[in-house]
């Protein structure tokens, strides 16, 4: 067939050139006579070159066409016209390809980005841990979003006891949190330049807003400002929304930006998934966040179980700390009215009476334990399968967050989320946003002590007061209720701080609120 083809393209070129090049020939001879023929000659010769390579480029071309029309027929055909031929490669290999094409992720198409006057410009640095850094989040990009201003990634805090260095970028997907927002709020890594110029000569506006607000306060009291200045910066951000008598559309963006928005690095979401399956397959775990550390034990004033030694070094650290206003504490009376953490034995003793499995995996989410192994024998005693990050990962594996107090609670928060069971010790921050996300994921098991009952029933226990039998029935009873089931929040008018948490219980982006209560 080829060849066939080929022929007749070159019989095609012949009789095109063939004639012309008689003609040519004859005329010259006539005109020019015998003297002129050899220069004739040559002359023909070198066109007749020409017309050689023009054959050959003409032949190559078709050749080439040939081979594509081949291979497109093959694609078609190929299982019966060339299912004898040799190949480089079979079907097998395409088909793994493809399926490989398949597998890889599918590029997630971007919300449409939200088209609004710009009232100006807001930057953010936000105080505390990075669960109270969290929720400042979400607070200031709804407020950003209900002022119509453009939000800078937020500046997380670096002067805090922790002394933690990370920037924003180092914990959570900054793209992602941009992105995923926009079609809500603008939201730029960093000030436009003429802008920037400005803030750096000392041109914008600094001021802490106030606690518990309404949005007729950001929107009455703040836009002016932003407006004005055309940069404010928010320098403590921490509870500076209210829990309840917000829109329902607030309230729902609040939800977005915490279990939507706020995605951690990848580095540190993969680390997780590779500590939750370790726990995995070893069976159910429970998640103790045993919240009994040096700067909580110094700043709270809570003491009990410690040695002189210790109770002397706790309080020369909270006098270090000349921003902590609260210096002289009663740990004794602060114990018995439920503001101190629960310390290792009394949480050994509870965990017993609710009728956990001394068998069970225990991840301990905490930085290290004031007293150290000491302090947690009891626990250790009570349920041998006691572990943390540090057991369960190789050294190397932590490095890039060592020394990152936010980076490694990240971390405690993924496998937090994905636990069985969680126990926190002690009502803060981690505490409150973990039960909160562990509700929006379907209300996942999450023992909510009470520590002002607990205190007072172990100090019968102990006294001797108490039987065992009766110890564990009324812990159990008493907590019946309290295993992260639908509840709705607790409102407290004109006192804020005692009323529920928005983050511990975001009632307006949960289902079932109006089931009875679950036991799990």
């Amino acid at each position: 067939m080829l060849e066939m083809i080929i022929r007749t393209a070159r019989g095609q070129i012949y009789t095109m050139l063939q004639p012309k090049s008689r003609k040519l020939w004859e005329m010259k001879v006539r005109l020019l006579g015998d003297s002129k023929v050899e220069k004739l000659k040559s002359s023909f010769v070198s066109r007749s070159r020409m017309s050689l390579w023009m054959i050959r480029a003409v032949t190559i071309l078709l050749l080439w066409s040939c081979f594509v029309h081949l291979m497109a027929l093959g694609e078609m055909w190929g299982p019966r016209l060339f299912k004898g031929w040799p190949s480089c490669f079979n079907h097998n290999d395409l088909s793994m390809a493809a399926a490989e094409i398949k597998s890889l992720p599918t590029k997630i198409a971007l919300p449409p980005k939200r088209l609004y006057q710009n009232n100006g410009y807001l930057m953010v640095s936000c105080n505390g841990g990075l669960n109270q850094m969290r929720a400042a989040i979400c607070d200031m990009v709804t407020v950003a979003r209900f002022m119509n201003v453009t939000l800078i990634v937020p500046e997380l805090d670096k002067t805090s006891f922790w002394n933690d260095p990370s920037e924003f970028k180092d914990i959570f997907d900054v793209d992602h949190f941009i992105t995923s927002l926009r079609d809500e709020v603008r939201i730029l890594k960093e000030l436009p330049p003429r802008l920037k110029k400005r803030v750096e000569l000392g041109m914008y506006h600094e001021m802490p807003p106030i606690s518990w607000s309404n949005m007729s306060y950001y929107q009455n009291q703040i836009l002016p400002l932003v407006k004005k200045h055309k940069v404010l910066h928010l320098n403590k951000t921490d509870s500076r929304l209210a829990n309840n008598g917000l829109p329902a559309e607030v309230q729902k963006l609040r939800c977005r930006v915490n279990f939507n928005g706020l995605k951690f690095t990848p580095q540190i979401e993969e680390l997780g998934r590779r500590v939750v399956k370790i726990l995995r397959e070893k069976g159910p775990f429970l998640v103790l966040h045993l919240r009994y550390e040096m700067d909580m034990l110094a700043f709270s004033g809570c003491s009990h179980g410690c040695n002189p030694e210790e109770e002397e070094e706790l309080t020369r650290m909270r006098y270090a700390y000349p921003w902590w206003k609260e210096k002289v504490i009663n740990s004794e009376l602060k114990r018995k009215e439920g503001l101190c953490p629960l310390t290792p034995e009394e949480t050994a003793l509870t965990l017993t009476a609710l009728g956990i499995d001394r068998n069970v995996q225990i991840y301990i989410a905490a930085g290290e334990i004031y007293g150290g192994q000491r302090r947690m024998k009891a626990l250790t005693d009570a349920f041998p399968n006691v572990v943390r990050k540090e057991t369960l990962l190789e050294p190397s594996d932590l490095d890039f967050c060592r020394n990152h107090s936010s980076q490694m609670a990240a971390l405690d928060y993924l496998v937090a989320l994905e636990s069985d069971i969680f126990v926190p010790t002690n009502d803060g921050n981690m505490a409150r946003v973990v039960e909160g996300h562990r509700r929006f994921l379907g209300f996942k098991k999450t023992i909510q002590l009470n520590r002002r009952f607990l205190v007072k029933l172990i100090d019968e226990y102990t006294e001797g007061l108490l039987t065992w039998d009766v110890f564990s029935s009324t812990v159990k009873a008493f907590h019946y209720t309290r295993m992260g089931s639908p509840k709705r929040r607790l409102v407290i008018p004109n006192k804020p701080k005692e009323e529920d948490y928005f983050y511990s219980n975001p009632q307006e982006c949960l289902q079932l609120l109006d089931e009875p209560l679950r036991v799990f």
